[in-house]
Formats: structure tokens, C-alpha cells, sequence
């Protein structure tokens, strides 16, 4: 039988949902802060899974049990908590230093070795609650040598104590950004009080926003670190840890249960009427994991900009303790084992359906798309750098090392393409039975696309934007290239490259609006296959060769990073002259994108952020340093090709030695 247990505390937010199964009542031991608001009298709504001991809970602390053997079901208890401050009684899961009992196994191998899974037993896998200690046993750097690190290393002090932000970003502030900032802070969603997004779009034209009035995680990106880099760093913990509460919650899609660490895709704010109280409304957070999204498809991008932002946010403001803290450690998790459990897969890259990232509709994205891979990329060198290293997390680290070895190696190999490769493609036989097969995926010769004869420049290259066997998208991806670029997941050969294409190709991929999502579009029978006939990604319209001047600012962090400012500061330029004057759109169409979206919604919130971000990163180039990633070297002393005597095949092998 099922024991449950229901208390107040002031460690959550108003409208928070906790979820709690646990064997073992001893995680209950510790006082937690207080990280919310202070000043809010809302209802305190919360659910409970159950728990399976019922003396978990210190004398002081007033329960409200309900036992049964359906207690495996979510049950919602209601209560009007009384504000007093510092006067609720608190209650903590302090498990850093005995994870390993809370914890069953994942059936994934490593090298034969398996690596413990993030899920705690019982009928429902869940977190902990919210804590900030850590093991004082722990030999794990301290706080103070990481800041240091991060001031010798990207100046970050120099931003944290104001030199940086306000007074020096503001010098050269045009009247274009001005009013970029003033639609920036009126797009910001507050509950209870608190800043915890942006909304998508604030165009005051729209009647029908859809889902356009919600706060996206990947939209949220740019708005996150255009706060950061301006010295306002609130908003960004205080979404980080609200989504963060959003992952645990049951998600339900025609009676079958997505994983638990799935991310929203979005979420917004929802006044819903108190029951047996006339008049009187609650704020509640109401998350979109993709059941009500286009096509029903999950978000796999939000989990991994999350991880990405959770570090951002560490590296310029100097606050480490919010990604030490348990919930957040477990949260980080949570995503990984999503994106690590194994499958039937003979690959490294992650296997998606199609339209689960920015690409969000039918585009023929299903398999390895590069943008996925790029950002899987980078949030595991984030929760490599994040993950606090004990007993119960060291397999998990070996296991993030590994897939990030195998991972670069199988994306610098096989996904680039320049004209030596096209050409070896072009002669290529097929059918190969050997392990010893230059043609590993038997890809055929006639898959080259006449475009692409053409087009491919003497100089310069690029990764493809999906490969699988017998399968090779050759269109161009502008985020996934990009992001190649600024998390290192191409070497810094293939990086130059990559901006040479860009700059070679600028009428194409640039024009007059940076920058397209993707190179050439799909049409005539290509696109009514591919898309289905989908009337809103036509050719050279939304995602099909559509132009999004939010790709801005990751095109100028790439830029500073490989010491290319003059093309950010050119694509910047022609930004300028037309976002403002044509309110701020969601996208452009037309081949070289002249004219505004015919579905763009105005006043689109990452376009201004991604301008205003853009900005503030050619004003200060050294402030890109702490969003970007060097080479780590570590992982080319234990490339995966060194095991099987391939090692002088391998592009990071020879990277590597013209890099010392």
C-alpha cells in the first residue's frame, strides 16, 4: 500500500508541483532556502505522487496523509498558506553523499560499462526536491577558483561588478536599440511578481497569437542572454528554475507517458478560478511538451538549450550555485538520460522525428539533422563542466566522454563536405561488404543535387544537414553549421571554411536580410513530397529557405570567435537598416529575403533579442568568450578511432597536431 504525504513549505513557488517517491525516508534531512518570492500571497498548489513511508516528516511539521492502493496516481491538494516570513517549516533532499540509494540502473553500456540512471524507483521516476547543498566530503573546486578561472579566462568580473554592462554597452546605444530594449522588457512575463520570461511575440496587431503569447525555451535564448550581457541576470535564474519544476510534471499524449526529463517546448501563465472561492483566481504555470503543438511532435532542442543556458548563466554572472544544487544536478540528468539510454542505433548522433527543433513543421529533418547534433553537442560539454563528480556520477561522466569522442569523430568524418569530398562522393561504388568500406553508408552518386555542382566553391565547405544510410541531405543548415562553429564540434580548419562558404555564398545565404535557415528550398514536387504541400512553408517562405534575423547572433559569436568581426559587423549593418522600420518580424521570404514573412508575426521577441545581443557582443568582442568553447584536448587523447588502429585517419588526430 501507497503512503502519501502533502506539506507546505516555503522553498516553492506558488503553483509549483512536487513530485516525491522515495524508499528510503532518511533524504529528508536538511533546511532549504528560501530562493522565491517574498512577497506574493498566492495559492500554493501541489501535487503529490506519494511517498512510501510515512515517517519521513519531522515532529514540526504538519502533514495530510492519504493512503490507498491507487495512490500511484497524481492527486492535487489546494491550500491558502498563510504568509509569514521566514515562518514555514522546510523540508530538504540531501542526497549527494548517498545518490547511489536512491537510484536504480539504466541498461546502457559504455565501453561494457554501464553508467547509473538518473530515476529514482517507484511507479513514477522523479527528482528531488530543492536543494543547495553539496557534500562537504566532495573534493569538487570551490566556488572562488572557479570565479577566478572565469576572470582570467573571459573577463567575466569585469561584467559581474558593472564595468562592462550598462554604463560601456550603453556608449555607443542607438536610438534603434533603444526601442529594441523598450520591446524587449514589454515582452517580459511575470508570476507572481517575478520576471520569468519573454513571451514569443507582443505583436499588439494579432488576434490570434496562438501560441505566439507563450514563453518558449529556445525562443527565451537570445532574450536570456541579452539580460545577461546588459547586467540582469534575475530573470534568467528565475526561468531556469521555473522550467526546471515544469520537467517533473506528468505529461499524458493519447494514454501513453513521454520520458520524464522531456523540457516544455513553452509554457504560460493561466488565471484559473479558485474552487469553493467566488471571485478569486490563482496563477498557474501551463506547459506545452508538445501535446498541443503542430504535428504533436517533442521539443528534443528545449532540454539541451536549457543545459546550455544553466551554463551561460555560471559563466557570466560567477554564480555557480545554482547549477550545484541538487535539483538542478538531477535535472541536468534527467535530460542526459534521454539523450544517452541506449537504443537500436549504430550511431552516435541522436535520433530524432522530424520538426523537433526550430525547424518545428515537416521538412524531411527526420534522422541526424545537424542542428540537433550541434546542440547535443554542446549540452554535453556543458553537464561536463556542470555535473558534480562522486561515486554516483563518474560512470555518468564516462559515459559523456565517450559519446562526445564518438560523436565529433562521426561528425567532422562523415557530415563535411567541400569539393574534394563531393567529387570522392561522385565516384564512389556502391554496395560495399566489408568493414573496410569507403562508402560506409552507400550513399549513391546521383543523390548529388545539380545545385549543388555548381554551387560548392573551390574554397570553403560545410556540414550537411542530415545523414543516414543510403541518405544524404546536402542543404545547407545555417544554425547547425553555426553552432558547429561556437561549441567546437568542427575543427578550427573546417570553422574557417565554413565562414569562408558564407562569405563566398553571401547573396545566397545573406542577401538582404541574414540569414537563411536553410540553403536552397524545396520546390515543385521536392517540396509537395517532402512537406506534404504545406501552404506555410512554401518555397523561400518560413522554414523552407525563409530568412530569420534571429540566426544574428549566433552567426556574430561564430564571427568573433574564428576573429571574423567584419563579416558579424556587416550582417549587423544590413539588420539595421530594415528591422525597426519593418517592426521587428519573425521572418523574411523571397530568395534573397526582401520582403517580410507573409505569416511573420511582428514584434517578434527573439528578433529583437538576437539584434540587441548581436550588438552588445561587437561592442564588447570579448564577452563572447564565455558563450563559446575551445577545442578540449582531453577528448583526442581518448578518440574512440585510437582503439581500432585508425588513429591516422581521424580529423581531430590531425587537428590536433597543427594546433600545438
Amino acid at each position: 500500500m501507497w503512503t502519501g504525504c502533502l506539506f507546505g513549505f516555503s522553498g516553492m513557488k506558488p503553483a509549483c508541483h512536487v513530485l516525491i517517491l522515495r524508499k528510503n525516508p532518511s533524504i529528508l534531512r536538511s533546511p532549504l532556502r528560501d530562493d522565491f518570492c517574498d512577497n506574493c500571497n498566492c495559492v500554493y498548489k501541489i501535487r503529490v505522487l506519494g511517498y512510501r513511508d510515512n515517517n519521513i516528516l519531522h515532529s514540526n511539521q504538519t502533514t495530510f496523509c492519504s493512503s490507498g492502493s491507487t495512490w500511484g496516481q497524481s492527486r492535487f491538494f489546494t491550500t491558502k498558506l498563510k504568509e509569514k516570513k521566514n515562518k514555514f517549516h522546510h523540508i530538504i533532499a540531501n542526497i549527494v553523499s548517498d545518490r547511489r540509494n536512491h537510484s536504480n540502473f539504466v541498461d546502457s553500456h559504455v565501453n561494457e560499462t554501464s553508467f547509473e540512471k538518473i530515476y529514482l524507483q517507484g511507479g513514477f521516476d522523479v527528482k528531488p526536491l530543492v536543494t543547495e547543498r553539496i557534500h562537504e566530503d566532495l573534493d569538487l573546486p570551490s566556488k572562488g577558483e572557479k570565479e577566478s578561472e572565469v576572470k582570467q579566462a573571459y573577463d567575466a568580473n569585469e561584467l559581474r561588478e558593472g564595468k562592462v554592462n550598462k554604463s560601456t554597452l550603453k556608449i555607443n546605444e542607438t536610438s534603434v536599440e533603444e526601442v529594441a530594449w523598450k520591446l524587449l522588457r514589454g515582452a517580459v512575463v511575470n508570476y507572481c511578481g517575478n520576471p520569468v520570461g519573454t513571451v514569443a511575440a507582443a505583436d499588439p496587431s494579432d488576434n490570434q497569437p496562438l501560441n505566439y503569447d507563450q514563453v518558449f525555451i529556445r525562443d527565451f535564448v537570445p532574450s536570456a542572454l541579452a539580460f545577461l550581457l546588459h547586467g540582469e541576470a534575475e530573470i534568467v535564474k528565475n526561468f531556469l528554475l521555473h522550467t526546471l519544476q515544469l520537467q517533473s510534471w506528468e505529461k499524458t499524449v493519447d494514454c501513453y507517458n513521454p520520458g520524464q526529463g522531456l523540457m516544455p517546448a513553452s509554457f504560460k501563465i493561466k488565471s484559473v478560478p479558485l474552487d469553493g472561492k467566488d471571485g478569486e483566481f490563482e496563477d498557474i504555470l501551463d506547459p506545452d511538451f508538445g501535446e498541443s503543438a503542430i504535428g504533436r511532435v517533442a521539443p528534443v532542442d528545449s532540454g539541451l538549450w536549457w543545459i546550455i543556458l544553466l551554463r551561460t548563466y555560471g559563466k557570466v554572472t560567477g554564480d555557480y550555485s545554482l547549477q550545484e544544487r541538487v535539483d538542478v544536478q538531477t535535472g541536468v540528468k534527467m535530460i542526459l538520460k534521454l539523450c544517452l539510454t541506449d537504443g537500436f542505433d549504430m550511431f552516435p548522433t541522436l535520433l530524432v522525428a522530424d520538426g523537433s527543433c526550430m525547424i518545428d513543421r515537416r521538412m524531411g529533418i527526420h534522422g541526424h539533422p545537424l542542428e540537433i547534433q550541434a546542440l547535443f553537442y554542446s549540452a554535453l560539454r556543458c553537464a561536463h563542466e556542470i555535473l558534480t563528480i562522486n561515486d554516483s556520477t563518474k560512470n555518468l561522466v564516462i559515459a559523456i566522454n565517450s559519446r562526445l569522442s564518438a560523436l565529433s569523430f562521426h561528425i567532422r568524418e562523415y557530415y563535411w563536405v567541400d569539393m574534394k569530398k563531393v567529387n570522392e562522393i561522385y565516384r564512389y561504388k556502391t554496395e560495399e561488404y566489408s568493414s573496410e568500406a569507403v562508402n560506409k553508408f552507400n550513399i549513391y552518386p546521383d543523390q548529388i543535387p545539380e545545385w549543388l555542382v555548381d554551387w560548392i566553391p573551390e574554397s570553403g565547405g560545410y556540414f550537411i544537414g542530415n545523414l543516414q544510410p543510403a541518405h544524404m541531405d546536402f542543404r545547407f543548415f545555417t544554425l547547425g553549421n553555426l553552432w558547429s562553429i561556437v561549441s567546437s564540434l568542427s575543427t578550427a580548419e573546417q570553422s574557417e571554411e565554413i565562414l569562408s562558404l558564407i562569405e563566398d555564398k553571401w547573396d545566397d545565404l545573406i542577401g538582404h536580410m541574414p540569414l537563411k535557415i536553410c540553403f536552397p528550398s524545396l520546390e515543385h514536387d521536392e517540396w509537395q513530397i517532402i512537406t506534404g504541400g504545406d501552404p506555410k512553408n512554401t518555397p523561400w517562405s518560413y522554414h523552407n529557405g525563409g530568412s530569420w534575423p534571429t540566426l544574428l547572433w549566433q552567426f556574430t559569436l561564430a564571427c568573433i570567435k574564428m576573429g571574423r568581426l567584419e563579416l558579424a559587423g556587416k550582417a549587423i549593418s544590413l539588420c539595421e537598416k530594415r528591422l525597426a522600420v519593418d517592426n521587428w518580424p519573425e521572418y523574411y521570404d523571397t530568395r534573397f529575403g526582401r520582403f517580410v514573412g507573409k505569416q511573420a508575426r511582428l514584434h517578434q521577441t527573439w528578433t529583437i533579442a538576437g539584434y540587441l545581443t548581436s550588438k552588445m557582443l561587437l561592442n564588447q568582442p570579448q564577452l563572447a568568450r564565455m558563450l563559446c568553447w575551445d577545442e578540449d584536448y582531453e577528448l583526442l587523447q581518448n578518440c574512440i578511432c585510437g582503439l581500432r588502429g585508425g588513429r591516422g585517419k581521424c580529423s581531430r588526430s590531425r587537428h590536433s597536431s597543427t594546433s600545438r
